[in-house]
């Protein structure tokens, strides 16, 4: 699974009519965010030979991971105990690395801080997909059972076509014309989910949270997209650190809470 290191960034004018947070990490200059330290948000998903989790699972998974890292109290009270590597990591880069683990790999991964999202292997087919994420780190302070497991080597394919979202449940739409490891995109699913978290007021945000974090990861035609891009939704723009070119929006983030007259 190829390393997902990239940096989300919004398409000017996502601006107040949204109700986004004034503190939004993506609001910073291109300067200010290089200058700072730089951090990285890891996410490790579970992986077995036999039984692996199914693509879109595994990315709705991650997603939602992100948002739940975010929205915990241990990173957003003012003495939690992940608030300041969190701080950090949205000064600088807001950096995402996927890895996979399976057997030992993956319980010495359980054993480190963080929280896990997904439940036990499904009985035939693919497995239900787990994701462990875990507070930033320092671009080059990985923890050693996590900067021992491999990000590639490992893809994930969807058993079945994913089934059309419902119109009431936020979806994180993938670019039709990029083509993506699995890693890559999950950490391209995070970037989504937290870009909309961002955006979102404070009460959309409690809503989202309350009912569990309910989204989908979903590719959309080519003109979809297109009329994606030009609703004024939040789009995820890559740095180009890994796999596509850097500038590339490879996410819209459509949140119900989000659209407007005119977006799609």
């Amino acid at each position: 699974m190829t390393s997902a290191d990239t940096s989300p960034d919004t398409s000017p004018g996502l601006s107040s009519d949204t109700g986004s947070a004034p503190t939004s990490p993506f609001r910073h200059s291109e300067t200010d965010r290089d200058a700072a330290p730089q951090f990285v948000l890891p996410l490790v998903v579970h992986i077995e030979k036999a039984a692996p989790p199914a693509r879109t699972d595994a990315l709705e998974t991650a997603a939602r991971a992100v948002l739940v890292l975010l929205s915990d109290e241990r990173a957003t009270a003012p003495d939690g105990e992940w608030t300041e590597a969190v701080r950090s990591w949205q000064d600088a880069r807001i950096r995402k690395v996927v890895r996979r683990a399976r057997g030992a790999e993956w319980r010495r991964a359980e054993a480190l801080p963080g929280i896990t999202l997904g439940g036990p292997a499904a009985e035939g087919g693919a497995a239900a997909a787990e994701v462990r994420v875990f507070p930033p780190v320092p671009l080059d302070g990985w923890p050693k059972d996590l900067a021992r497991l491999q990000v590639s080597g490992t893809d994930l394919d969807d058993p079945e076509p994913p089934p059309v979202p419902d119109p009431a449940t936020p979806v994180l739409w993938l670019n039709p014309e990029i083509a993506m490891s699995a890693g890559k995109a999950m950490a391209q699913a995070g970037h989504g989910a937290q870009l909309a978290w961002w955006e979102l007021d404070d009460a959309a945000r409690a809503a989202w949270q309350a009912a569990g974090f309910p989204l989908s990861v979903r590719t959309p035609s080519a003109d979809h997209w297109a009329r994606l891009v030009a609703s004024g939704l939040p789009v995820v723009r890559d740095a180009g650190y890994t796999e596509i070119a850097p500038g590339s929006c490879t996410v819209v983030a459509d949140h119900p809470a989000l659209r407007g007259p005119g977006r799609a």
